[in-house]
């Protein structure tokens, strides 16, 4: 049997010549057995393995589980054999302990390999010993293991004697006089880890060595600005005395010639010049040739009509023209622009930077990245770790490569993103916090954000510039009716589609909605339909289309409010018809005028109101017609109440 946690946590039985992997079941039950694996033939309390299992408050009935789940790992151990290795999973009062010969588990096998090695004294044999370890791990430590504090720890621990052996190893090479095979070791685990400094200095040396000193100093002066960017302080002791050692030897690196030219020697004013990396295979222009060319972007909206003020601005803030560049060259802003777009739910945002996007590509040669935030999903918003991996594996990073942590992570992309013409897609952010790991931060890179809340914090520390998107008016709304059903449809009663634009409040996804259910009945004509949404009972329920629909957006929107802030939608809902300021506010809802004040302002933030003018306040109608339903969304079709959707899937225009 072998026990594996150097990757994912498996079990592999049966012979060599046919090995079976046993089903160990789910990550709770993959994490029992872990935390087992890294405290062998040792007790682990209940208590331990709950505080493990269960991040937050665990459930009442968890030692229940607990012992299911260990039922069911003996049963799955013995069916492979366990008996006949010596391996026994026994319990010891409120504890557990597994009996194993640490020769079946992958992480002793490789403490007891790299214990062995002696990169000085023997490199010979410790590179072998090393490869040998090394030769262990299969991805991430602990991949497969719940999401907890303690599993993070033993995992980031893990990587730690993980790189130990790299930087050993390299040291075994350096011995033997090996520089090339030096960098080869360490350059995966640097691009994995760019903020290591004692990593960066072994490679930068070893790069020297091998006869590559303008790639050694790009990596000091790279590492030395991801620092800056990222921690706020300067190289420590390690990464400097690497860098003044290159700087001193340097003509004997590169021959005669690198004395009068090397990159990154000090100038007149005794400062180093910032180098430009001239070796055909610098670390930054091997990772941009290397890489795929990714395209993430969903399909464009059909039938997109309109919106020509916004494209142009888009235009004009991420790539600093308003006209598209020929070819995709030049006219970028000096940082590389971010433009912030927000709306209500459902007014096209997603839409919008979707088919820009495609109608820009030719702009960024290097690739187009598109993540749903799910910051108004109605379920858990995505963690930027996870958006992270998504990118860099689209980026051409290995797996095992992605660092653990999302700082490293951040960094990782941040520097693959530096010299190529990106174009990033953010939708549906929830908070500015989450979008911050993933702005990619090159000259050439352009980011579109898209979020309900005005993200605020993004414009003040991000320089993040604003395009607000409203609803369409009557003709645009009216054209892109036309574009859906056709236009011999619309034209047949063009002031019925004028009032479907009405009764929708522009919102593309309204008229989307609303085209679904003409044109699953092709003998209406749009004249019934208008007719059946001026019955404001009966108008959410008709403007959804299965998983989709207004009230299901707006359903997600309400869900991020407070319930003082809910509250006081639903009294707005009820009791005002169009326009409201603060004293009539806290007179509907009996509250303070100075916490009204807040509240409003928070709901125009998420764009359920609209400030028109100074401490005038409106409600669109559909907004009023849901928070009059208490936030449940009152006509709504029995298929809503699940709230299954964030209401703008590439939807809009």
């Amino acid at each position: 049997m072998d026990f594996s946690v150097l990757g994912p946590v498996t079990v592999i039985a049966g012979p060599p010549t046919a090995p079976i992997e046993l089903p160990l079941g789910p990550a709770k039950r993959r994490s029992v057995l872990a935390m087992l694996l890294l405290r062998p033939n040792a007790t682990v309390s209940v208590e331990q393995l709950i505080t493990s299992l269960w991040e937050d408050e665990p459930p009442a009935h968890a030692r229940t589980v607990i012992q299911g789940h260990v039922s069911r790992l003996r049963a799955a151990l013995a069916e492979g054999g366990a008996e006949e290795h010596g391996v026994e999973l026994a319990t010891h009062s409120s504890a557990y302990l597994l009996r194993i010969p640490e020769s079946l588990i992958d992480t002793q096998r490789f403490d007891q390999l790299t214990a062995q090695a002696s990169p000085e004294s023997a490199p010979g044999e410790a590179v072998r010993l090393l490869r040998q370890a090394l030769g262990l791990w299969r991805g991430p430590a602990l991949t497969g293991t719940v999401a907890s504090p303690p599993f993070a720890a033993a995992a980031h621990a893990l990587e730690e004697r993980r790189l130990s052996a790299v930087e050993a190893l390299a040291r075994a090479h350096k011995a033997l006089g090996e520089h090339e095979e030096a960098v080869r070791a360490l350059h995966p685990a640097a691009v994995a880890n760019p903020l290591r400094e004692g990593l960066i200095a072994a490679l930068m040396l070893a790069l020297y060595r091998s006869g590559r000193q303008s790639d050694a100093i790009a990596w000091f002066h790279r590492t030395r600005q991801l620092l800056d960017d990222d921690l706020g302080v300067d190289p420590g002791q390690r990464l400097t005395a690497a860098y003044q050692e290159i700087l001193r030897a340097a003509p004997e690196a590169d021959g005669p010639q690198a004395g009068a030219e090397r990159a990154g020697a000090p100038g007149p004013s005794g400062q180093p010049v910032p180098s430009t990396p001239s070796h055909p295979q610098s670390v930054a222009a091997a990772a941009s040739a290397a890489a795929p060319v990714p395209e993430l972007l969903p399909r464009p909206p059909a039938g997109f009509h309109g919106r020509g003020a916004e494209l142009a601005e888009l235009t004009r803030l991420t790539r600093g023209s308003a006209e598209p560049a020929q070819g995709g060259s030049g006219g970028y802003p000096q940082e590389g622009g971010i433009a912030l777009l927000t709306g209500p739910a459902g007014v096209g945002k997603t839409g919008l930077a979707v088919h820009w996007g495609h109608a820009q590509a030719a702009a960024f040669p290097d690739g187009r990245l598109f993540a749903d935030l799910r910051g108004f999903s109605g379920g858990e918003a995505t963690v930027p770790a996870e958006v992270l991996r998504e990118f860099l594996l689209a980026l051409g990073t290995p797996a095992e490569q992605i660092p653990t942590s999302t700082e490293a992570a951040s960094a990782l992309y941040r520097s693959l993103a530096a010299r190529r013409r990106l174009l990033v897609v953010l939708d549906n952010a929830g908070s500015s916090a989450q979008v911050r790991p993933l702005l990619p931060g090159g000259p050439h890179c352009a980011t579109l954000v898209t979020s309900r809340s005005r993200l605020d914090g993004l414009i003040a520390t991000d320089a993040a510039r604003p395009v607000r998107l409203h609803a369409l008016g009557t003709e645009d709304g009216a054209a892109l009716l036309g574009a859906l059903l056709g236009p011999a449809r619309v034209a047949e009663d063009p002031e019925a589609a004028r009032e479907l634009v009405a009764l929708c409040d522009g919102l593309p996804l309204a008229l989307r909605a609303a085209s679904a259910q003409l044109m699953a009945r092709p003998r209406w004509r749009l004249g019934r339909l208008a007719t059946a949404l001026r019955d404001e009972r009966r108008r959410l329920a008709l403007l959804s289309a299965e998983d989709t629909g207004v009230a299901a957006a707006l359903r997600n929107s309400v869900a991020r409010l407070s319930a003082d802030d809910a509250q006081l939608l639903r009294a707005l809902g009820t009791g005002f018809a169009r326009e409201v300021n603060t004293a009539e506010a806290a007179a509907l809802s009996g509250a303070d005028p100075e916490l009204i004040q807040d509240s409003l302002e928070r709901l125009a933030e998420m764009h359920l109101l609209d400030e028109e003018a100074t401490n005038r306040y409106v409600m669109s109608d559909l907004v009023k017609l849901f928070a009059q339903g208490d936030g449940s969304g009152r006509g709504e079709t029995p298929g809503e109440g699940s709230g299954g959707a964030s209401g703008e899937p590439s939807q809009g225009a």
